[in-house]
């Protein structure tokens, strides 16, 4: 059976199982490194939340899936159109799938189709009714669709397996990648079941050619169009697609050592920025891209205004230091605050356009940077354990008494706080910091 498998198949299978598995264990020594024991037992807890709502919406979804089969398509058995039941046995027999599937009949409205499900355990095969019109004259062609779906239900992924490989399935190029070898895998177990190469490539030609024209369809001519294929946005798109095109298909079906076409280079970076968004296509995969971006910038912006805003007062509280020093040094001479900067000999122009000015009314020292004032301000209080007991009052917060004994060590006025207008609190918070 290794011969059924698509050799990238199984190499893109190893590599998401190992990414995945190392972006859980990533993700695991976070939460030990962030939350400790408890933080893994609310987010096991989330997890088996998560997978009871899963559950019970599968549940929900599989079953009336199935409830509408059984009662509005038809079940072929051994009584019910025996034909198509022959050849469901006969790829079985071929695949060694030991139980048989459950296989229906649904009206498609035209659409050639054909697709695999399953529900607490049972398979089941469901073909459209067009391509059993479609194959009505080539009775064996009917198989290369039966046997790709046995396929699909042959290399399932366990639900473990599928949560392990979740987050790297999530990536660019690869998770598309992925799929598109499962479904050539799926293609060699259709061919196994086939009568012929060219049998099969026939009738995975109806695909593209419809219901009729596959059977004149000229499989030189489809070659030929292959080789054409190369194009920058016909490689673009199938990087981003769940399925190779359907001309690489039916010439690999057809024949196995054909050289499939290079896509452009050029293609890969373009896609490397279009996240899998599975079958609901490569339009969902930049809207999600959009998204991500979005919450990133929502994250990432506020925090470099805050840096920049931290760096900016950190320069304006060490360029104010001369000038409070002299204050603080002019108030213990004087016990009177003075009546300009320039009378204590300090230039209100600092470097960076660091610019001070003096409120005599309460010492207030404003320092005007890029980003906005920051207020040193004197209000009345005492020294208990070692920090100041200022009033707590909107705008204003108590500091330690060290971060401003330089500024102001005499009888009165006590200590010192930064303050600042309501929207410019996180100027103070860093003047604090940084005092």
């Amino acid at each position: 059976m290794n011969t059924l498998i698509f050799p990238r198949d199984r190499s893109l299978g190893v590599v998401s199982m190992t990414l995945g598995t190392i972006a859980w264990l990533v993700l695991l020594a976070l939460l030990v490194k962030l939350g400790g024991a408890a933080a893994i037992g609310g987010v096991i807890a989330l997890l088996l939340l998560f997978a009871l709502i899963s559950f019970l919406g599968y549940v929900f979804a599989r079953s009336a899936a199935i409830a509408h089969l059984r009662g509005n398509a038809i079940e072929v058995s051994e009584h019910q159109l025996p034909e198509l039941h022959a050849q469901l046995t006969a790829c079985c027999e071929a695949l060694g799938v030991r139980v048989l599937p459950t296989m229906f009949i649904q009206n498609g409205n035209g659409a050639l189709n054909a697709f695999a499900t399953w529900f607490l355990g049972h398979k089941y095969v469901i073909l459209l009714s067009g391509i059993v019109d479609a194959m009505a004259n080539n009775p064996n062609g009917v198989r290369f669709y039966i046997g790709h779906e046995l396929g699909h239900i042959v290399r399932h992924d366990n639900p473990i397996q599928a949560l392990l490989r979740f987050p790297a399935l999530r990536l660019p190029l690869l998770g598309a990648a992925y799929s598109r070898a499962r479904e050539s895998t799926c293609d060699l177990h259709g061919l196994a079941c086939s009568e012929s190469r060219e049998s099969a490539a026939r009738s995975l030609s109806a695909l593209s050619a419809g219901a009729l024209s596959w059977a004149s369809l000229s499989l030189d001519g489809y070659r030929q169009q292959l080789e054409s294929g190369t194009g920058f946005w016909m490689s673009f798109h199938e990087l981003l697609a769940s399925y190779p095109w359907t001309v690489k298909r039916t010439i690999r079906v057809l024949d196995d050592s054909a050289t499939m076409p290079r896509r452009n280079p050029f293609a890969y970076v373009l896609a490397l920025f279009v996240p899998y968004a599975g079958r609901m296509g490569a339009g969902v995969g930049v809207l999600l891209y959009v998204y991500f971006i979005g919450v990133a910038a929502a994250i990432a912006i506020p925090a470099y205004q805050d840096f920049t805003t931290r760096a900016t007062l950190a320069g304006a509280v060490l360029a104010s230091q001369p000038a409070r020093d002299a204050l603080a040094d002019s108030y213990q001479r004087t016990h009177q605050v003075p009546p300009t900067l320039a009378a204590v000999g300090v230039d209100p122009g600092l470097p960076n356009g660091v610019e001070l000015s003096l409120n005599t009314k309460g010492m207030v020292l404003v320092v005007k940077s890029r980003r906005g004032l920051l207020v040193i301000h004197a209000v009345g209080g005492r020294e208990r354990h070692g920090e100041l007991d200022l009033p707590r009052r909107r705008g204003t917060q108590a500091v330690p008494a060290a971060a401003w004994l330089s500024l102001v060590t005499g009888p009165a006025p006590a200590g010192a706080a930064v303050s600042a207008p309501a929207k410019s609190r996180r100027m103070s918070r860093s003047a604090r910091e940084f005092a």
